[in-house]
C-alpha cells in the first residue's frame, strides 16, 4: 500500500476540505489517504472550534483514512515550525506524497525553499516575525516575496520536506475555497473560507452554511457546543493577573517587554477581544499576540517546547479499514512512538503537554480529551 498525506485543522472541516481529500486520493493513486491534524488548539492560537475527536471522525466520514494529531508543540507555531512538525509525522509514517493547497501552486517553490536553506536557521528574532524575517531574506536571495498565507505555508513545507534523508513528493493544487480574509459565505456558492464558516456558525447562521459545508458538519456545528476564545478568557485573566511576571516571561513565542504589556492589559479588559487589542501594537500581529495569549493559558515555556520538539510521536485519533491496514504496514518500521490511548504515565511524562492542553480545553468542552478515549473506528465510506 501507498499513502498520500496531507496537514490540516479542519477547523471546522468545510467543502473545500473535502475536495482537497478527493484531490489527494485522485491525482496520488494512493491507496490510504493520511491525515496529520492539529489538535484543540490551533495555529493562529486560537481553541479549534469543535473538539479534535469530532474534527477527526468528519475527516474520516469525508475521505480519509488514518488521522494521527500534530501535537500542541507543533501545532500552535509559526508557519516553519507547524509545517516541520506536520512533515515529519508524515515522513514518519513512509508517505509518498504530500498534497496541500496553495494560492498559487504555479510558484516553483522548491527553488525559494533551495535559495533560503542556508538563511533560514538565523529567523530567531522573537521581537519580529517569522514571516517577515522569511521574506525579507527571500526578498534578498530571490526577490520575490511571498504574502498569502497557504503559499508561505507552501514553501515551508518544501524547507521542511528537503531536509529529509528520504524527501517525498510535494503537490500544490489551487485552493477551491474563498480567500482567508473573507468573512462573509456567498449566496449560491458551494465553497466558503473557514473563517467565514466559524463566524456563520457561531452566528447561528444555519441558512448560509448548509450549502458550504458536508452534512456531517453541519450536524456537528448545529448539535455540538461550539468552542471560542472567549470562552477562555477568565482563565487566562487569572493566569495574567497571578503568575509572577518574571515566569510569564518564560512563555513560548514571549517577546522581551511583552510579558508586562500583558499583565497591564488584563488589569483593565473585560473581554478576550477586549484584551487583545489593548496589547495590540505595530510591533506584533494579531496571531502572534494569540499564540502567545495560548502558551499563557496553557502555561507552554519556551524549554519545554523546544524539549517537546525534540521527541515527536505518532497519535492515532481514528482509521477506517484502509488506515488500520495501512498502519500494521508501516508499525514495525515506524521511527517515532506510536500512541493509541493516554495512561497514567503518558500523561505524566511523553504526552503530558498534549494532556494538559486537553484538559483546558476540557473545562469549556466539558468532554474527555484524552484518558479513556480511543481512535475511531469507522467503515471506509464517503459520506
Amino acid at each position: 500500500m501507498q499513502a498520500v498525506g496531507l496537514i490540516t485543522e479542519y477547523n471546522p472541516l468545510h467543502n473545500g476540505h473535502r475536495y482537497h481529500l478527493q484531490q489527494a486520493q485522485q491525482l496520488t493513486n494512493a491507496d490510504c489517504v493520511v491525515v496529520v491534524m492539529s489538535g484543540n488548539w490551533l495555529q493562529r492560537g486560537e481553541p479549534a472550534i469543535l473538539d479534535k475527536w469530532t474534527r477527526a471522525k468528519l475527516a474520516l466520514e469525508n475521505g480519509a483514512d488514518l488521522v494521527i494529531e500534530l501535537p500542541v508543540f507543533f501545532a500552535t507555531q509559526p508557519a516553519h515550525l507547524f509545517a516541520r512538525g506536520g512533515i515529519e509525522l508524515l515522513s514518519a509514517l513512509d508517505c509518498t506524497s504530500v498534497v496541500f493547497g496553495a494560492e498559487h501552486p504555479e510558484l516553483d517553490f522548491q527553488r525559494l525553499a533551495t535559495a533560503i536553506a542556508a538563511r533560514q536557521g538565523s529567523f530567531t528574532h522573537y521581537n519580529a516575525t517569522f514571516a517577515t524575517q522569511f521574506n525579507a531574506a527571500l526578498q534578498a536571495a530571490t526577490g520575490v516575496t511571498l504574502t498569502a498565507a497557504n503559499d508561505m505555508l507552501s514553501f515551508c513545507y518544501y524547507a521542511a520536506n528537503q531536509t529529509l534523508a528520504h524527501p517525498m513528493q510535494l503537490l500544490p493544487i489551487k485552493r477551491r475555497q474563498a480567500d482567508h480574509a473573507t468573512t462573509t459565505i456567498a449566496a449560491d456558492s458551494r465553497y466558503a473560507s473557514g473563517t467565514a464558516v466559524r463566524q456563520a456558525a457561531l452566528a447561528q447562521d444555519w441558512a448560509a452554511l448548509k450549502p458550504v459545508v458536508p452534512a456531517d458538519t453541519f450536524t456537528a456545528l448545529t448539535t455540538q457546543r461550539l468552542q471560542r476564545w472567549s470562552d477562555f478568557w477568565p482563565f487566562l485573566q487569572y493566569q495574567l493577573l497571578t503568575v509572577d511576571v518574571a515566569r510569564s516571561g518564560q512563555y513560548d513565542q514571549m517577546a522581551e517587554g511583552l510579558e508586562y504589556r500583558m499583565q497591564a492589559m488584563a488589569q483593565h479588559a473585560t473581554t478576550f477581544d477586549d484584551f487583545i487589542h489593548q496589547v495590540k501594537s505595530k510591533r506584533y500581529t494579531y496571531t502572534r499576540l494569540q499564540r502567545v495569549a495560548t502558551a499563557a493559558l496553557l502555561q507552554l515555556n519556551q524549554i519545554e517546547i523546544q524539549n517537546a520538539q525534540a521527541h515527536n510521536y505518532l497519535r492515532v485519533l481514528g482509521f477506517t479499514p484502509k488506515g488500520q491496514a495501512y498502519l500494521h504496514q508501516v508499525k514495525k518500521q515506524l521511527p517515532l512512538p506510536l500512541y493509541t490511548k493516554i495512561n497514567q504515565d503518558l500523561r505524566q511524562h511523553a504526552l503530558n503537554l498534549d494532556y494538559r492542553a486537553g484538559r483546558v480545553y476540557q473545562l469549556i468542552n466539558g468532554q474527555s480529551q484524552d484518558l479513556y478515549r480511543r481512535p475511531w473506528r469507522l467503515p471506509a465510506t464517503i459520506g
